[in-house]
């Protein structure tokens, strides 16, 4: 299979939506259509920070995506990307979908000078693990929120 690895355009619109339904579904998070049409916005407005690539195979169809974005990283005195959203549609898994986006994101952060790219994934998350221990290193740090 063929993939190529691109922005999102004006006409992914229904296709990415479909996507981005299944990652929130996975991750058993309420998705309004209206928290959509706002990450949809900042995918298409260059002055934002979030930037998005979808996976499309040969025949159109797309099948997987990425969201990422740049951070400051003080103690290092540089940036890193961070990758916040990944998903591969489920009859695409395992066809390397998953590593594509990620190569992309790392040589969009190699063209922009980032130090790190560093994303997070649910401990129970099995398949993707096994895919981000190739690709990356594990750290040992943990993940604490605040709620707002």
């Amino acid at each position: 299979m063929s993939l190529t690895i691109r922005p999102p355009t004006q006409n992914d619109r229904f296709a990415w939506d479909t996507l981005y339904q299944g990652y929130a579904a996975f991750y058993k998070v309420d998705q309004t259509a209206a928290m959509r049409d706002t990450v949809w916005s900042w995918l298409m407005d260059p002055a934002m920070q979030v930037h998005g690539l979808v996976a499309q195979d040969n025949s159109g169809a797309l099948l997987g995506l990425a969201h990422f974005r740049p951070f400051a990283r003080p103690l290092s005195a540089s940036t890193g990307g961070f990758l916040d959203d990944l998903f591969v549609a489920p009859d695409a898994r395992g066809q390397n979908v998953a590593d594509a986006l990620i190569s992309a994101i790392r040589d969009h952060g190699t063209q922009h000078g980032w130090t790190v790219i560093r994303w997070i994934t649910a401990d129970d998350n099995y398949r993707a693990r096994a895919v981000y221990d190739r690709l990356a290193e594990k750290t040992k740090w943990a993940t604490y929120d605040i709620k707002l």
